[in-house]
C-alpha cells in the first residue's frame, strides 16, 4: 500500500513493509522519515532516510513530525500527512 500527498513543497509518501509503517518526506533534496511497527502500536522512530539509522523515539506522531518538519526546515504545519498515516503514534 502507497499513499502520496503533496502540499507546500513538501511530498508525504506513506507505505508499509513486511516490519513497518514508514511516512517518508522530502523537499528540497531534504528527507526525513516517521516509522512505526507493522502491527501500528509502539513508539514512532524519525531518521533522516526511510532506512537511516534512528535519531529520536516519540509516543507522538505531532512530536515525530515536528522533529521531521525541523530536519526538512520547513513548519510543523507544512507537512502533509497522507491518510493512511494518520493513525501513527500511540
Amino acid at each position: 500500500m502507497t499513499d502520496t500527498r503533496a502540499e507546500n513543497g513538501v511530498t508525504a509518501r506513506y507505505s508499509e513493509t513486511d516490519r513497518e509503517r514508514v511516512l517518508e518526506l522530502e523537499t528540497d533534496g531534504r528527507t526525513a522519515a516517521v516509522s512505526q511497527n507493522r502491527e501500528g502500536y509502539g513508539m514512532l522512530k524519525v531518521r533522516e532516510t526511510a532506512d537511516g539509522e534512528e535519531l529520536e523515539r516519540y509516543y507522538g506522531f505531532d512530536m515525530a513530525i515536528d522533529h521531521a518538519a525541523e530536519l526538512l526546515g520547513v513548519r510543523p504545519d507544512a507537512v502533509p500527512v497522507p491518510e493512511a498515516a494518520s493513525d501513527m503514534g500511540m
